[in-house]
């Protein structure tokens, strides 16, 4: 559990590539996800072209993190085929900490920058992936090393657990 107690929020990162295997690695935490009656809507964009992320640092006021990240690991759904698609940003809500929590594991940094289910954010991520038309952008996830990291703050607040 020392990556759920360690993880923060990276937004700044260091000018060096990340190893395409590492990536792989963060891929393969998140296609491990559960799924609502394991329906797996999810397809990822692996985003390694500086001109590309630039772009995708653009769509909102919160995305510029990205913009000095070596990748961006865009998290998609598709829309058709699905047994419980009321169910489906949770899925990717699901995948996408699978994402964060890998990163951290094999010490790299990341953040989630919200997309879904803003639909003007959502389409911008879509034109610009230029992606297929059954699939939905989720969220955008700048990884890399972390240019400074601080430690994550202890959240836990017995008052908040109820008994019966």
């Amino acid at each position: 559990m020392d990556a759920i107690f360690s993880r923060v929020s990276v937004r700044q990162f260091e000018d060096k590539t990340v190893e395409r295997g590492l990536l792989i690695k963060i891929l393969r935490a998140a296609m491990a996800s559960p799924s609502a009656v394991n329906q797996q809507p999810w397809e990822f964009w692996l985003v390694e072209d500086k001109e590309i992320i630039t772009k995708l640092s653009q769509v909102t006021p919160y995305a510029t993190p990205a913009k000095n990240a070596p990748a961006v690991i865009v998290p998609c759904y598709r829309t058709n085929d699905l047994s419980a698609p009321m169910m489906v940003q949770i899925d990717m809500a699901i995948a996408t900490e699978n994402i964060l929590l890998e990163a951290e594991a094999l010490g790299l940094g990341a953040v989630m920058l919200g997309i879904a289910p803003v639909e003007d954010r959502m389409k911008a991520v879509e034109e610009i992936l230029n992606l297929p038309e059954n699939f939905r952008a989720f969220t955008l996830i700048p990884v890399g090393y972390p240019k400074n990291k601080h430690a994550q703050e202890d959240r836990y607040e017995p008052s908040k657990i109820h008994v019966i």
